[in-house]
């Protein structure tokens, strides 16, 4: 059952609220029309995560109209990816944004306890590839989980790797980011014993082909448990990794 929707029902159950708030609650406008958005005010209800904006391509002003719209639905956490500095200094004026430009990501709320059920560990091949990783633990960290950073531990150098053996297999879930060759994934992936997510970066030199070559290497991983998401796409690597990281066990029916 969605977490939301257990956490209003725990409340009537409780006694701290009265059913028909939490039927109001539960029956709120699903989204909300402002001409060049539907903001979906639902989405917490059905995914446990409330909708992210993403920046590119948004004027400063529709980033604030769609965070206004967010706010007057009571959603204290905000995350906006892919935000430019000029739209993070205009919202910046009268809110109070967190914004990270190496990620290129802006946080309105705080970052909240982590209340997943272990850590997420983000792994880069190297330097370069730090924007594309801190987007993807940012994004983690934002929606409630424990993240560990382990930055320039390609296989160019595997001792570098091999000496985190300890966080490597502690790990609940693995965010493997690397251009070049992408090969960091299927090393981590022949490590561990829990799901590892592949980023493939645009990082390399021209036969990199801006990170297909990575993305068609994390594809044919021989390691077992390996998945892949997009080229740079550090936001849904986090996205997934918290999923995974939230999932509890059905009970038997």
């Amino acid at each position: 059952m969605n977490s939301e929707i257990r956490r209003i029902l725990e409340q009537v159950k409780e006694g701290t609220m009265d059913v028909d708030e939490a039927l109001l609650q539960i029956k709120e406008e699903p989204f909300k029309d402002i001409g060049y958005a539907k903001v979906d005010l639902h989405r917490k209800v059905r995914q446990g995560a409330a909708e992210v904006i993403y920046g590119a391509g948004k004027t400063p002003e529709q980033i604030r109209g769609i965070l206004q719209v967010m706010e007057e639905a009571g959603q204290k956490r905000i995350l906006i990816t892919r935000m430019s500095p000029e739209a993070a200094e205009f919202i910046s004026r009268d809110l109070p944004l967190n914004y990270h430009p190496e990620a290129r990501i802006g946080i309105l709320g705080s970052i909240p306890e982590p209340d997943g059920m272990g850590r997420i560990v983000v792994a880069t091949g190297g330097t370069s590839d730090i924007p594309v990783a801190e987007e993807a633990a940012l994004t983690a960290e934002v929606m409630g989980n424990d993240v560990k950073r382990l930055y320039d531990v390609g296989v160019a150098g595997l001792h570098r790797t091999l000496s985190h053996l300890d966080d490597i297999m502690s790990a609940n879930v693995i965010i493997a980011i690397a251009g070049m060759e992408g090969a960091l994934a299927s090393v981590l992936g022949g490590l561990a014993d829990c799901p590892v997510i592949a980023v493939p970066t645009s990082v390399g030199y021209g036969a990199a082909f801006g990170g297909l070559t990575a993305l068609l290497s994390m594809l044919n991983s021989c390691a077992s448990g390996v998945s892949v998401v997009n080229i740079d796409n550090g936001f849904g690597a986090g996205y997934l990794a918290s999923m995974i990281n939230h999932m509890t066990a059905k009970e038997a029916k």
